[in-house]
């Protein structure tokens, strides 16, 4: 099946879910001429291909083109991230960095976190507000800032930095996204360079120390590989949770569900998993054929892209009885939106941990919320999340 849809066409950003049904009732993969690629879409095709080593993310050597010299501050930093990359390097890559961004760090933030979502409702202004900017986005970049140990005050610029780097995963991408993309590489790297330097001189009891400290059998992190993890960290944490926050009180919102019930401590863990299933920030995650191979029905040659449709698969009646309803009372299965394999979101337990954290602080102090507006979603495509969210307490 051919499938035609703009990924910036004004219905479609607003809302995706009836393409990818439609798409699901035709069979798991289709090509998507927009894309000049075929898409997965159905829960099994995902889940099947996220796992499957014959597909990756690294870009097979003998297609890899040149750089423009426009992009090299860009991918200078793209091309050390775990993300982009497949073992034996990503195996070393993710290895040393989970012997710094561990469980029980992690984990020792959440009272940090509830302190930080108090401040933020406390601040709160009177009358209707966007809560993007006055709880979802601040949340996330100065919990990271945190971790890593970067003075808070620098929050506005990893904002500004990151937003400009991810637009480089957007749809709407054009050679002004990418000359602002490769600026703020450049800055971003160039500020972290010194960061890390000044961590070597002095150390402290922050990620980037534990990065630089992190070793396995001789081996350490480069300079190079410490500025891609950190603005791994930070673009794809705080994208993503930003999203899933302003998303996840969006459906909370407009579900007429009592609120308060799912905010309980027995109850906060599956409101958060149904809030990253429903809508979740990441819809598309792309991966290249390593081999010719058959799966689905679909004849790959080495070299083909796959486009990883999470939120179809999120959906699939297959998976969840009426999956378009948002209801965090549903036994909890295993979604897509932290992906699979060997590229599972290496943030996910920060993820949950500040949704868990941040969430009943809003409900809690603010049990009037409702919105003063419908929600309106962001020209972002791959990525899916709100570009304001009015709300009245």
């Amino acid at each position: 099946m051919q499938l035609t849809q703009s990924p910036t066409d004004p219905g479609f950003v607003q809302n995706p879910y009836p393409f990818y049904a439609a798409a699901r009732a035709q069979g798991p993969l289709h090509y998507w001429q927009d894309y000049g690629m075929m898409a997965a879409v159905t829960h099994d095709a995902v889940s099947a291909l996220l796992k499957d080593r014959r597909f990756g993310r690294e870009v097979p050597p003998e297609m890899a083109q040149p750089v423009p010299d426009h992009l090299a501050p860009f991918y200078a930093i793209d091309n050390h991230s775990m993300l982009e990359l497949e073992p034996p390097r990503h195996t070393r890559l993710r290895g040393l960095v989970l012997r710094a961004f561990t469980s029980r760090r992690i984990a020792g933030m959440e009272a940090e976190i509830t302190a930080l979502a108090h401040e933020l409702v406390d601040a709160f202004p009177d009358g209707d507000f966007d809560l993007l900017p006055a709880f979802a986005a601040p949340l996330p970049v100065i919990v990271i800032a945190r971790l890593l140990g970067v003075p808070e005050e620098m929050a506005p610029d990893l904002l500004r930095w990151s937003n400009a780097m991810v637009a480089m995963y957007q749809a709407r991408r054009d050679r002004a996204v990418e000359d602002t993309a490769a600026r703020a590489a450049a800055d971003f790297a160039a500020y972290l360079a010194d960061y890390i330097a000044a961590r070597r001189r002095d150390p402290r009891d922050d990620l980037i120390t534990e990065l630089i400290a992190a070793e396995a059998d001789g081996d350490r992190l480069s300079t190079d590989e410490m500025i891609a993890t950190c603005v791994l960290l930070l673009n794809a944490g705080h994208e993503a949770t930003v999203h899933t926050i302003g998303n996840g009180v969006a459906g909370l919102l407009r579900s007429g569900l009592d609120l308060a019930p799912l905010m309980q401590p027995e109850a906060v863990d599956r409101t958060v998993e149904e809030v990253l299933r429903h809508d979740p920030p990441l819809h598309m995650f792309t991966r290249y054929a390593y081999e010719d191979v058959e799966v689905f029905g679909h004849q790959f040659r080495r070299g083909d892209q796959v486009a990883l449709l999470l939120a179809a698969a999120n959906r699939d009646p297959a998976a969840w009885p009426d999956p378009d309803r948002f209801d965090p009372t549903r036994p909890v299965k295993t979604n897509a939106s932290f992906g699979g394999g060997l590229h599972f979101c290496i943030g996910a337990p920060l993820a949950r941990l500040e949704l868990r954290s941040a969430l009943p602080v809003l409900f809690d102090r603010c049990p009037g919320l409702t919105l003063a507006a419908p929600p309106v979603y962001g020209d972002t495509y791959h990525f899916h999340g709100l570009e304001r969210l009015l709300v009245r307490v």
